[in-house]
C-alpha cells in the first residue's frame, strides 16, 4: 500500500487537531487533585485524631480509627493502582493483518473473518478511517484515532477508551471508588457531629469536615451510579455502546437482551478472567480476545454443524437405496 494513498490509514484519518489538546491531561489532574485532598482531609480530621484520642470514656475510639484506616488503606492503593492500569492499558484495536484490511471490491477478494454485525446491505462493517473490517462489537474512536475491541465508551477522566482489555480495570475503578467514598462519607459523621456539639471547635477545622463531607457526598453519589449502570450492563452482556443503540419501539418496552448474554456467571467469567481468585484484583487479562465472541448465532452455528455431522454419519452408515 503506498503511503499517502487513498487506502492508507494514515490518509483516511481526519487531520484537524481536537479543541483543547494540550489540556488533555487536566481532568486526569483534578481526578488525582480531589482524590488527594479528600484523603488528607479525612486522614487528618478524623482518622488521626480519632487514633491519638486518649478520652477514658471513649476507649473504642482508637480501635474505631485503626479499623477504619485498615480498610482505608487498601481500598486507596488498589483504586489507584486500577486507574493508573485505566490509563496506561490499551482496550485493544484491529491487528494489522491482512486479513483485516477493506478493499474496495474492484481491488480484490476479501478474506475478512465472518461477523454477526453487518450492514442493513447485508455487507461486513467496515472503518473508513482505518481501512479495515470492523470485528464484532468493534466501534471507531475520534478522540483515540482507531478503532476500539469491544468499545464501551471514550472516558475523559481517564483520557483512553474503555474496551476489551481494559474493561475491569474500570469496573474495580469504580468498585474501590464506591468503597473509599462511602467510607470516607458515613465514617467522618461522627467527627462532624463532634464538631457541631462542641461550641469551641476552631472555625478551619469545621470547614474541611464539612467540605470533606460535601465532597465525599457528590463522589460517592456519581460513583455508586455509574457503578450500578455498569454492573447491570455487564450482568446482561451489553456495553455502554450497544445499550445506546438499542432502539426505543413504540410502545415504550425496549428490549435489552444481547445476542452475547453468557448468563450473569458466563459475563462476569468474560470480563474479569476465568480465576475467581483474580477478580478483585488489578491483575490479568479477560477471556477471548476481542475480535470473536460466543453469541446465539455462533452457538446455533455449532448446534447446527454438529446435527449435520450425526445426520452424515447415520446416512453414510445406511445401505444404498435400490
Amino acid at each position: 500500500m503506498e503511503p499517502g494513498s487513498l487506502l492508507d490509514p494514515e490518509a483516511l484519518q481526519p487531520r484537524r487537531e481536537r479543541f483543547g489538546e494540550k489540556l488533555k491531561f487536566l481532568p486526569i489532574v483534578y481526578v488525582v487533585a480531589a482524590k488527594l485532598m479528600l484523603a488528607s482531609i479525612y486522614l487528618s480530621q478524623h482518622i488521626f485524631k480519632l487514633i491519638s484520642r486518649q478520652e477514658p470514656w471513649d476507649a473504642a475510639a482508637q480501635l474505631r480509627g485503626w479499623t477504619q484506616l485498615s480498610i482505608f488503606v487498601p481500598a486507596t492503593v488498589l483504586l489507584l493502582i486500577c486507574y493508573v492500569r485505566c490509563i496506561l492499558v490499551h482496550p485493544g484495536e484491529i491487528p494489522d493483518d491482512p486479513k483485516w484490511e477493506y478493499l474496495p471490491r474492484d481491488r480484490g477478494v476479501t478474506m475478512a473473518p465472518l461477523s454477526q454485525e453487518v450492514k442493513r446491505t447485508g455487507e461486513r462493517r467496515h472503518c473508513k478511517w482505518c481501512g479495515k473490517f470492523k470485528p464484532d462489537r468493534c466501534h471507531h474512536c475520534r478522540v483515540c484515532r482507531t478503532c476500539i475491541l469491544k468499545m464501551d465508551h471514550h472516558c475523559p477522566w481517564i483520557y483512553n477508551c474503555v474496551g476489551h482489555y481494559n474493561y475491569k480495570f474500570f469496573i474495580l475503578l469504580l468498585f474501590y471508588s464506591a468503597i473509599d467514598c462511602h467510607l470516607i462519607l458515613w465514617t467522618m459523621m461522627e467527627s462532624l457531629i463532634r464538631c457541631i456539639s462542641l461550641p469551641q471547635t476552631p472555625f478551619e477545622e469545621m470547614f474541611l469536615i464539612f467540605f470533606g463531607e460535601i465532597l465525599a457526598f457528590v463522589m460517592a453519589a456519581l460513583v455508586s451510579v455509574f457503578l450500578g449502570m455498569h454492573l447491570w450492563l455487564m450482568a446482561r452482556g451489553l456495553t455502554t455502546i450497544e445499550f445506546c443503540e438499542k432502539s426505543l419501539p413504540k410502545d415504550g418496552n425496549r428490549n435489552f437482551n444481547s445476542v452475547y448474554d453468557l448468563g450473569i456467571l458466563g459475563n462476569l467469567r468474560a470480563v474479569f478472567g476465568a480465576n475467581v481468585v483474580f477478580w478483585f484484583l488489578p491483575l490479568g487479562l479477560p477471556e477471548g480476545d476481542g475480535l470473536t465472541f460466543i453469541s446465539d448465532e455462533t452457538c446455533l452455528t455449532k448446534d447446527m454443524d454438529g446435527t449435520n455431522g450425526i445426520r452424515r454419519q447415520i446416512l453414510g452408515a445406511l445401505p444404498p437405496s435400490q
